[in-house]
C-alpha cells in the first residue's frame, strides 16, 4: 500500500502483523495492572471526603447551560434564532408567527401546556382568533412551568385578544391597543406624473390614491392632469410606542388643476356617515364616477372602427378597456339596480346596472361577481365584481360601457349625468365649518405663498 504524507494510514486492513505485536515489551502493561487499582482507590477516598464542596451541577444549571438561545449566536453554530424562540423573561415568552406555524407547534416548541391550549380554543370569544393566524402576528404568553397564566395576540393595529387564567378555567376579551394619530401635511408639484410628484413630496401611494378618489368626480386623473398642477394633502399617521404603523385618513386636500383649485375636507355627520365637502358644505360626490376601477393603464379607447385584437376584424369598440391585475375590485359607477349578471357572449362574465335618467353601465370580462343578484340595489362605489379576462380577452382588464337612451357614449369624454348637489343640513354645516376652519389654514400653510387663492368648485 502506498505511503501517506501525513503518516496516517486510512486502510484499517493495513495493521501490524501479529508477530510484530508479540515483540512489544511487556513490563509497561504489568506496571499498569499493578498501579491502576491503587489509583482508583485513592480517587474514591478523595470523592467521599470532599463531597461537601464538590462542584456537581444541579439539573437547573445543566438545563441553562444547554439552552440553545444562550449559544444561538456563537461562531460555532452560525445560527441566529427567530424572535419567536427567545424567552424575554423567566415566565414570559414572546413569539412571532412564522409561515406555516400553528399554535400547537408553537406551544410544543416552548414546552407550554397543550391542555391549556385546548381549553382556550373552546372559548367562544377566542376560538376564531386562535385558529386564524397570519405570519408576523405577535403572541405573548406568561406561564409558570409551562402552565399558561395569560395569553395575548395582536389582531390588527387597533385590537388584541387577551386570555387570562381564572380560578377554574380561562376568560377571554378583546382589548383596544392605544395608538397616536399625528396630523401631517405635504405639498407637491407635478412635473412628470402624479405619483412621482407624491414620492418627491414624501407621500405614500395609498394616500395619493385616496386624494384622487376624493376629486374623481371633477378631475379625470388620466386625461386632465398637466405638468405644473399642484396638490396639498393634510392627513393622519398612526403611531404606537414611537413607531409609525401606517398612514390614516385624509382630513383635507386641495388640487390645483389647470389653474382651477379644488378643495375638500372630511366630515362625519350625526348619523355617522363620512364624506368630503367643499368649503360651502357641498358634497364632492356626483351621480357618476369616470373610472369604476383602479387601473394601471387604458389598453383600448372608445373607437367605432377598431380592429378586434382576437377576431382580427373591424368591430366597433363601444367602451373603454381599463387594464388592471386579475382580482382588482370593480365598483358601480353610480347608484342603480342590477338588471343583468351572468355570461354574455364574448364579454364573458358581465354585470349591467340600470341608473335613473335612462342611463345604463356595463362591466365585462369579470373574473367573478361581487355579492349582488339581478334586482339588487347597488350604491356608487360598491364592489360588483373583480377584474378578469373571461370571454374574448387577451389579458386581464375591465371593459366598461356608458349608455344614454340606448346610445353608447365615450365614458372618457361624455358629459356625465349630474344629480342635484347635496349640501349639509344647517346644524351639520355649522359643525363642519367650525372643524374645517383649521384644516383650510393648514392647507394654506403647506402651499407656496403665491398659490394661496380661494378654492372654488
Amino acid at each position: 500500500m502506498g505511503s501517506f504524507p501525513s503518516g496516517i494510514r486510512h486502510d484499517y486492513k493495513d495493521a501490524p502483523p501479529a508477530a510484530a505485536a508479540k515483540r512489544l515489551p511487556r513490563w509497561p502493561w504489568l506496571a499498569a495492572g499493578v498501579t491502576m487499582p491503587l489509583i482508583a482507590a485513592v480517587v474514591l477516598i478523595l470523592v467521599s471526603t470532599g463531597s461537601e464542596t464538590a462542584a456537581v451541577p444541579e439539573i437547573d444549571d445543566l438545563s441553562r447551560a444547554a439552552d440553545p438561545v444562550v449559544f444561538a449566536n456563537t461562531p460555532q453554530t452560525g445560527f441566529e434564532p427567530r424572535i419567536s424562540d427567545r424567552d424575554l423573561s423567566g415566565d414570559e415568552i414572546r413569539m412571532i408567527v412564522g409561515r406555516g406555524d400553528s399554535l400547537g407547534q408553537m406551544f410544543r416548541r416552548h414546552d407550554l401546556s397543550l391542555g391549556d391550549l385546548d381549553e382556550m380554543v373552546e372559548l367562544s370569544d377566542a376560538a376564531y382568533y386562535l385558529r386564524m393566524l397570519n405570519p408576523g402576528n405577535e403572541i405573548i404568553v406568561a406561564h409558570q412551568e409551562g402552565r399558561v397564566q395569560s395569553f395575548e395576540r395582536e389582531i390588527d393595529d387597533f385590537k388584541a385578544l387577551r386570555i387570562v387564567r381564572t380560578s377554574d378555567s380561562f376568560s377571554a376579551a378583546l382589548i383596544e391597543r392605544p395608538v397616536e394619530n399625528r396630523v401631517v401635511g405635504a405639498h407637491g408639484i407635478i412635473e412628470r406624473s402624479l405619483f412621482l410628484a407624491a414620492q418627491d413630496a414624501g407621500i405614500a401611494d395609498p394616500v395619493i390614491m385616496k386624494m384622487a378618489e376624493i376629486f374623481q368626480w371633477d378631475i379625470d386623473f388620466l386625461k386632465d392632469v398637466r405638468a405644473g398642477d399642484e396638490f396639498t394633502v393634510i392627513y393622519e399617521e398612526i403611531w404606537r410606542e414611537g413607531e409609525k404603523l401606517k398612514d390614516g385618513v385624509i382630513l383635507a386636500a386641495e388640487f390645483m388643476n389647470k389653474g382651477t383649485p379644488y378643495r375638500a375636507a372630511r366630515h362625519t355627520d350625526r348619523d355617522g356617515v363620512v364624506d368630503y365637502f367643499t368649503p360651502e358644505g357641498r358634497s364632492v360626490r356626483k351621480a357618476f364616477i369616470r373610472a369604476p376601477v383602479d387601473f394601471t393603464r387604458i389598453s383600448s379607447t372608445f373607437d367605432l372602427a377598431r380592429r378586434h385584437p382576437v377576431l382580427n376584424t373591424i368591430r366597433a369598440h363601444r367602451g373603454v378597456d381599463y387594464a388592471a391585475p386579475t382580482g382588482t375590485p370593480v365598483r358601480a359607477a353610480g347608484d342603480g339596480t342590477v338588471n343583468f349578471r351572468g355570461a354574455r357572449n364574448g364579454f364573458g362574465n358581465t354585470v349591467v346596472v340600470e341608473h335613473g335618467g335612462r342611463i345604463t353601465t356595463l362591466y365585462a370580462h369579470l373574473s367573478r361577481f361581487g355579492d349582488i343578484r339581478v334586482g339588487s340595489r347597488v350604491q356608487q362605489g360598491q364592489t360588483i365584481g373583480y377584474v378578469g379576462m373571461t370571454g374574448l380577452a387577451t389579458g386581464p382588464h375591465l371593459h366598461y360601457e356608458y349608455q344614454v337612451n340606448g346610445v353608447h357614449r365615450d365614458p372618457q369624454t361624455a358629459v356625465l349625468a349630474s344629480s342635484e348637489p347635496v349640501y349639509l343640513a344647517d346644524e351639520d354645516l355649522v359643525a363642519f365649518q367650525t372643524a374645517a376652519a383649521s384644516l383650510w389654514l393648514q392647507l394654506d400653510r403647506h402651499r407656496p405663498t403665491q398659490l394661496r387663492a380661494t378654492a372654488t368648485y
